[in-house]
């Protein structure tokens, strides 16, 4: 079952018919002690909406935070050892990869979020940003995974590659981060086989494109969500990033204009428009 936050309220989704929910409050949704049969129990008993309008989705997300993983894929262990290598930052990457720890750092917060077909941004003062197209975790405040979305972190590679310290500046900023469309409610884990598609079109012409699967996904989403719960807590629930296997060639930076579309199956499409910072 597929759930959508909308300006007329949430819906659930389920075999091309759509559902409003009741409840009124996403986070009060969102921290129901068992979603997925809850959901369940509106498609058995409701009666489908007239019409579901795909220019009402909004991001997913109420107060709950979200955070990222980093150097969960080898690809990215490569890339950003290569951007940080001139500070001397270089092995932390490597060190990370094969650690028991794995990085986590906070994202966003839900004003900072953009919705599917809103505008992302680049900062003002980058001059090398990427996306990052990355599976993501809905988490209830119990620390149990009740659902799966997709995320892009933008990222400002020479600013973090500057100095590793600076990686909250390359991160964290207003539409830094893109959620959506939907939530994917699911019992049980993405296949391994489940693979995440990016292409990012200017004036009309694909200029990069990639996938990837979750086979090459090094840590277990449960190991990351167990460390992000240690010593901290969620009341509404968060939202984890767990990283990214896709990386643009060196000589590739984003352009106001740029549309940027990250597939998952079964999930959907989020697409975004990006702008400069300002």
């Amino acid at each position: 079952m597929k759930l959508y936050k909308t300006t007329n309220g949430a819906y659930v989704e389920h075999d091309g018919s759509y559902y409003n929910v009741a409840e009124n409050s996403w986070d009060a949704l969102i921290v129901q002690d068992d979603l997925h049969s809850y959901l369940q129990s509106i498609v058995a008993n409701g009666e489908a909406a007239a019409e579901f309008s795909s220019a009402q989705i909004l991001a997913p997300i109420g107060n709950q935070e979200v955070w990222a993983a980093g150097v969960t894929y080898y690809r990215s262990r490569s890339a950003r050892m290569e951007e940080s290598k001139s500070a001397g930052g270089g092995d932390f990457y490597d060190r990370v990869y094969s650690a028991e720890r794995p990085e986590l750092f906070f994202k966003a917060s839900a004003g900072r979020v953009a919705g599917p077909g809103s505008h992302v941004r680049i900062r003002s003062d980058a001059k090398w940003s990427v996306p990052e197209p990355e599976l993501t975790l809905l988490i209830n405040h119990r620390g149990r995974i009740v659902g799966y979305t997709v995320g892009n972190d933008m990222s400002s590679r020479d600013i973090e590659g500057e100095n590793p310290l600076y990686l909250p500046q390359a991160k964290v900023y207003d539409r830094s981060c893109a959620l959506g469309p939907c939530v994917l409610i699911s019992p049980e884990p993405l296949p391994a086989s489940t693979p995440i598609r990016l292409e990012i079109v200017r004036r009309d012409v694909t200029e990069f494109s990639a996938a990837i699967t979750l086979t090459e996904l090094k840590r277990a989403p449960a190991t990351l969500v167990e460390y992000l719960f240690r010593d901290n807590s969620f009341p509404f629930g968060a939202f984890l990033m767990t990283g990214t296997g896709i990386v643009p060639p060196d000589s590739f930076t984003l352009a106001p204009g740029d549309r940027i579309r990250i597939a998952i199956d079964p999930i959907g499409t989020l697409e975004n428009d990006v702008i400069q910072g300002n």
